[in-house]
């Protein structure tokens, strides 16, 4: 009976050994690490009360190993930002979603590769236009500008002196010429764009319907 009881006693007291052996151990020293406005760098074993809601990162000092960080405590202001910016991305993502569903419904509506690219059609005739127009604006530009220099070199040759009248056709005509180029070169790059967005168009459509076709889609 007395052999019975002192084991049933061993049970606590070796619960309560533990406890005690738990508590009186020291605890595992870290090493404090964070960046000063003023010294730059600094680290330390004890954590100053200013650096308590400071960015740091924390190492045991026994090995040296990096055993954890923290974040900045973010300000009010901070944490009103986050949530906006937060809210933003969720309304940016969900205009996105909307406008891919969109797309897939309107490109899924057309039987064929030429229905889409009749969509295209108009736009490519306007900008095609305004090549045609501008490469013959700056055609007839250039003839006439080469006509009034040979007008002015050709009064050089004999001595005369050049008409100022002349001389400043010339110079509009010039100004003209190169405003016309520059009207050609931006057509230009509409139409390489307008090219780009009618393929780009087309491979989507194309993969679109494959995967509707497809016995998973």
């Amino acid at each position: 009976m007395a052999a019975s009881t002192f084991k049933w006693l061993l049970v606590p007291l070796a619960a309560v050994a533990l406890t005690a052996t738990a508590q009186d151990a020291p605890k595992a020293k870290k090493l404090y690490c964070w960046n000063d406005p003023k010294s730059g760098r600094t680290c330390s074993d004890a954590l100053p009360p200013d650096q308590v809601n400071a960015a740091r990162d924390e190492f045991s000092v026994n090995s040296g190993a990096r055993v954890g960080a923290v974040h900045a405590a973010q300000t009010a202001e901070e944490r009103a930002d986050a949530a906006a910016a937060a809210a933003q991305a969720q309304a940016d993502q969900a205009a996105a979603d909307t406008r891919k569903r969109t797309e897939q419904a309107m490109l899924l509506s057309y039987n064929s590769e030429d229905d889409l690219k009749r969509v295209f059609t108009e736009r490519t005739a306007l900008v095609d236009n305004s090549v045609e127009t501008a490469q013959y604006n700056l055609s007839s530009m250039r003839d006439a500008l080469v006509t009034k220099l040979q007008q002015a070199g050709n009064a050089e040759l004999a001595g005369r002196p050049i008409d100022a009248k002349l001389a400043d056709e010339i110079r509009q005509r010039h100004v003209e010429l190169v405003r016309q180029q520059g009207l050609l070169t931006g057509f230009q790059q509409q139409r390489a764009q307008l090219s780009g967005e009618v393929e780009d168009t087309l491979q989507r459509y194309r993969a679109m319907k494959t995967a509707a076709q497809s016995p998973n889609g």
